[in-house]
């Protein structure tokens, strides 16, 4: 991590210890009260038996702010990253088989609802104000066993009340579904993760669910996708937040996809890189959740443009994003990206020069660790269909 990367991440969890004294004896107490945006999490760590619970902040009010990652594109890093921390994670340790019952029902409910919910939570002993910065998922802050937890009531979100009692759904149709009814990708995540969906229901680790319902979603744009006609044009995107620069290039060809991811530690740069074709990808990808997120936001805008294309995508993460906050971020920046008016470019060398321009790394690093060379040597016309 370079000298900037640790004070960014210094200054931002200074701010969280003052938040601890903002909020007095909370951090050491047995109980909390407050309204939950509303939100559930499901560990990972245990598998097949994890930690799952709701989040409640210290407040009380409107908080869907806090957990609502599709909100949080004008926001800095220091400000989500500090919202999220008050956020306290009750858990209880449970099978993943497990889908019934009183306390997961009352968190099934607590996930289908339609609006924030004043939430009453007592812990077996003091919360450990311990944080999760794990990469994937959003973070959060400090935790605590359940004794017991009330929540007040609350009206469903229809179209998800709807889908939970359709039990001969599969899960991947349900995610479709939720998806095409206008329902928030965050919604549809917490919703799988905590055993909504499907026919054979259980728990996902909120970590696995994010990824799963990106890659989910994007299969089934990819096939609407195939049918549509090619571009016949090189068009460079771009956007910039939390310290991540993102370039998108789409060319004249049948779906493929790349993503090359560029990052510094310790001041040596690092790369990553997977791709598809039409077949999809067959191997878990070396970037991980980034490569689904991405993929889903670039696909989103060749649906509704009704078009097909080849796509690359370059991410550059610079020494500013200091602390984690998911792999949302990389959906978000794409989403935002794909909004901005293109660059036109001549052919494929030059959408990549241009796509290159507001990075730090060289357009020769870029292309030595990935298969962008496969991509610029693709000449013939048999190559584009």
């Amino acid at each position: 991590m370079s000298t900037d990367s640790q004070d960014i991440r210094r200054s931002i969890l200074t701010k969280w210890h003052e938040t601890l004294s903002k909020y007095g004896n909370l951090f050491s107490s047995d109980s909390i009260s407050g309204t939950s945006p509303p939100s559930v999490f499901v560990g990972s760590y245990n598998y097949p038996k994890v930690f799952v619970g709701p989040m409640v902040p210290p407040i009380h009010g409107d908080t869907s702010l806090l957990d609502s990652p599709e909100e949080w594109k004008s926001k800095s890093l220091e400000e989500i990253v500090n919202f999220r921390l008050n956020l306290v994670r009750g858990t209880q340790k449970i099978s993943v088989n497990k889908t019934d019952g009183r306390y997961i029902e009352n968190l099934q409910e607590l996930t289908m609802s339609s609006k924030p919910l004043d939430s009453d939570l007592i812990f077996q002993k003091s919360v450990s104000s311990n944080i999760s910065l794990d990469g994937e998922s959003a973070p959060f802050g400090p935790i605590g066993e359940i004794k017991s937890a009330k929540f007040s009531t609350t009206s469903a979100v229809k179209s998800i009340e709807k889908t939970y009692y359709d039990k001969d759904l599969k899960a991947q149709d349900a995610i479709i579904k939720l998806y095409k009814s206008g329902i928030d990708i965050s919604k549809i995540q917490k919703c799988f993760s905590i055993g909504m969906l499907g026919q054979k229901r259980k728990l996902v680790p909120t970590k696995w669910s994010i990824t799963a319902t990106d890659d989910i979603i994007s299969k089934s744009l990819v096939a609407e996708v195939l049918d549509n006609s090619l571009i016949d044009s090189y068009k460079v995107f771009s956007y910039t937040h939390l310290g991540n620069h993102f370039s998108v290039v789409l060319f004249p060809h049948r779906w493929i996809y790349e993503m090359v991811e560029a990052w510094y530690s310790n001041g040596v740069l690092g790369f990553g890189s997977d791709s598809e074709d039409a077949r999809g990808i067959d191997h878990p990808p070396e970037i991980a959740g980034a490569y689904f997120a991405a993929k889903l936001g670039v696909l989103e805008y060749l649906y509704q443009k009704k078009i097909q294309s080849g796509v690359l995508i370059l991410r550059e993460i610079r020494p500013e994003y200091a602390i984690p906050v998911g792999v949302w971020q990389v959906r978000e920046g794409i989403r935002e990206a794909m909004k901005e008016v293109p660059l036109m470019a001549n052919d494929f060398e030059h959408a990549l020069n241009l796509a290159c321009e507001k990075m730090s790394v060289s357009k020769y690093e870029w292309i030595s660790h990935g298969n962008i060379s496969k991509l610029i040597r693709q000449k013939t016309l048999s190559d584009f269909f």
